[in-house]
């Protein structure tokens, strides 16, 4: 597979999750880390760590309208929900499996 194909692939993948999350807002953050270890915010780390990469300036709070489709505040005011007692002690636990954020190239 050449590179330009490659690159492409990855791109619509990226679309893909993105579309996803933005469709399974019944989701919450702290639930996907819980499970999987990272959530939308790293993802949005993960794309203002790649902007960065290759030269284009950027801030967290773009990336996260980039992830979540809206601005964070809006997202968190119609979507997000306090994090339960068992939830938040879940997360702390599992700290050591959560994502880390860097460039892959």
């Amino acid at each position: 597979m050449d590179e330009l194909t490659r690159l492409k692939i990855e791109a619509a993948a990226f679309r893909g999750l993105v579309d996803h999350l933005r469709k399974r807002s019944d989701v919450q953050n702290i639930d996907i880390m819980n499970t999987a270890g990272f959530c939308r915010n790293c993802l949005a780390k993960w794309y203002k760590a790649a902007a960065e990469h290759y030269g284009a300036a950027m801030s967290y709070e773009d990336a996260q309208e980039a992830v979540y489709g809206m601005p964070i505040s809006a997202w968190k005011a119609q979507h997000q929900r306090p994090a339960s007692a068992e939830q938040q002690k879940k997360f702390e636990d599992g700290a050591a499996l959560h994502a880390r954020i860097g460039v892959i190239e």
